[in-house]
């Protein structure tokens, strides 16, 4: 296992450091944190609170000193979310900025939520031979990216595999790829694929979370291609995926070869889809 740590240090207040450091090392997966209440610690067992409050001063720390790395940073916090140093993503909360009926900021940030990025180098192995074009479905924070992230790796030893890590969490600065992946970082899914379609000659695409038509499109045109395919979304199994309409296209072109199916414990099983 593998957490870039001292990344995740480096965005804090000097106040929580040492206290993080100490409770959460080995097993922290959130860290919350809310105007005038104490910081919450979020692991497989629970929540523990660490003592004080925390400030406007502490808010405008954490998010200044991950934004600065970021030169999309502007562009995702309009999202309502930063990709920090390490591949740690943090959610922001408080006064939307919006526009046209679409949020362009935050302000007056009053809550967030830092999700640890650990890498579990080996974990795609056991799900056979790994081949063709893979969904990965689960719930948020059950560890689809996680597991993408070693099947690329396992992938990008036999084949050039192409990947679109818009928010830069799949393969951050210390994380290891395997040998023939192509990183391209902070750009659109959508865009990023056509791009690497026509520059990189991949054998596979990959990217994290499938949220928009405009990603199936690019997706289903790379497929057409002769592209294998390895990506993530958002639904808990088979059934809940075949009732979303975004998918449709993907599944009635019968896309993926394969479905890993994440459970709430992290393991996961390995299905196929008839229509």
């Amino acid at each position: 296992m593998m957490c870039a740590w001292t990344e995740l240090l480096g965005i804090l207040p000097q106040k929580l450091r040492r206290d993080v450091d100490r409770v959460g090392k080995a097993s922290l997966q959130e860290l919350r944190l809310r105007m005038g209440a104490p910081p919450e610690l979020v692991t497989a067992a629970g929540s523990q609170w660490l003592p004080g409050t925390i400030s406007r001063e502490d808010m405008n720390f954490i998010v200044n000193a991950a934004s600065r790395y970021s030169p999309w940073a502007a562009a995702t916090i309009g999202q309502g979310y930063l990709t920090a140093p390490g591949g740690h993503r943090i959610g922001l909360c408080g006064e939307a900025v919006c526009r046209n009926g679409s949020m362009e900021g935050v302000r007056e940030i009053s809550s967030l939520c830092i999700r640890i990025a650990r890498d579990f180098p080996g974990i795609a192995r056991g799900a056979g031979n790994g081949k063709g074009s893979i969904l990965i479905l689960g719930a948020p924070g059950w560890g689809k990216t996680t597991l993408l992230r070693d099947l690329i790796r396992q992938r990008g030893e036999e084949e050039p595999v192409s990947v679109v890590d818009e928010r830069g969490e799949l393969f951050p600065v210390g994380f290891s790829r395997g040998k023939r992946v192509d990183v391209l970082s902070g750009c659109p899914k959508a865009s990023g694929i056509l791009t690497v379609l026509r520059t990189m000659g991949p054998g596979s695409i990959a990217v994290d979370e499938i949220t928009e038509e405009g990603d199936c499109a690019a997706l289903l045109r790379a497929a057409n291609c002769g592209v294998q395919l390895l990506a993530t979304a958002h639904a808990i199994s088979l059934q809940d995926i075949r009732s979303r309409k975004i998918y449709r296209t993907l599944l009635e072109n019968h896309v993926f070869d394969t479905f890993w199916v994440l459970h709430r414990d992290q393991s996961y099983s390995v299905e196929r889809m008839t229509l």
